[in-house]
């Protein structure tokens, strides 16, 4: 049970940035992403690559899967930025897919396969410093560390004038452009900064599973983000964190029912995702802003002492 908890925090943790980016997307800047999932398997591979294959640090892996993760972030961006929502929701999909397929058909080299087979051997940063349940211990705490860094960044961000300039975004291009703000210029920069986090969990991902393939990162994963983010609360980065817990809380913890009840494992995989899916619609039912809904700011205004 102790495993299983360290996992799970694990888990928590490395999603918890990755919805802490799409809430950066979505609940800040207003940005419907559907292709999320994208930035987290180019982190993944990404720090794969350079790791495994070119045979850089590890740090340096991570650093590579951030970089490369918010480049393909802007290079998406670009020439989409100025089309409505329901376009640009169509492109983050298909983009994300394209993404997908590319990994899927491009073999790596060495001994390490790629492709549909995935790679494995992934190098653990310091593995061989700690036992097998140490190991777990420190990798929860670095996960912890970078979590913690991810969520200050956010919140600072959004404290800003950028992260103002991104809220408004999210009520319409009128305001913005009312203001002399490039608006596609703002959400470049968005999904930059949502696909640098979302890589940084690809990279945190990878080197703590120590295997990854295409199908762990289907359209399906994105949509589970999204539960995390509209359970919680859009636009409340804690917010996004507690849908992390409860999201991953019940993906994970549904696999001690076959020792309750007589349950096949490929129904219980099912089972799970519905009651996911019916505890996503109450929320959008009884509690449409999320469990912590975001708290509006208010500016006290100036008192006119002259005279």
């Amino acid at each position: 049970m102790i495993d299983f908890l360290v996992y799970l925090s694990t888990m928590v943790c490395i999603w918890g940035i990755l919805s802490l980016s799409l809430n950066m997307q979505y609940g800040v800047t207003g940005l419907i992403n559907l292709g999320h999932v994208a930035f987290f398997m180019v982190g993944a591979y990404v720090s794969t690559i350079l790791v495994v294959i070119v045979g850089a640090p590890i740090f340096l892996g991570f650093v590579g899967a951030v970089a490369a993760s918010a480049v393909i972030g802007m290079i998406f961006a670009a020439p989409t930025a100025n089309l409505r929502e329901d376009y640009w929701a169509i492109c983050t999909l298909a983009f994300a897919e394209v993404v997908r397929l590319f990994f899927l058909n491009q073999p790596l080299q060495g001994q390490y396969v790629g492709a549909s087979f995935g790679v494995s051997g992934i190098p653990r940063p310091l593995r061989e410093l700690f036992s097998t349940q140490g190991y777990g211990y420190f990798y929860l705490g670095l996960a912890v560390l970078c979590l913690v860094l991810a969520y200050l960044l956010v919140e600072w961000i959004t404290r800003q004038p950028f992260g103002r300039v991104l809220k408004a975004l999210r009520e319409g291009d009128e305001l913005p452009l009312a203001l002399g703000k490039d608006v596609g210029r703002f959400r470049i920069k968005a999904m930059a900064l949502g696909g640098a986090l979302g890589g940084a969990a690809g990279s945190l991902f990878a080197h703590y599973n120590a295997f990854i393939a295409p199908n762990y990162f289907l359209p399906l994963e994105t949509f589970i983000v999204w539960g995390m983010i509209i359970l919680g609360g859009a636009g409340n980065h804690l917010g996004a964190i507690v849908g992390t817990v409860v999201i991953q809380l019940m993906y994970n913890s549904t696999r001690f029912l076959k020792e309750i009840v007589a349950v096949d494992t490929s129904v219980l995989a099912s089972l799970r995702m519905v009651v996911i899916g019916i505890l996503i619609i109450l929320v959008i039912l009884f509690l449409p802003k999320g469990l912590l809904p975001e708290r509006k700011r208010t500016y006290a205004a100036r008192k006119n002492t002259a005279g």
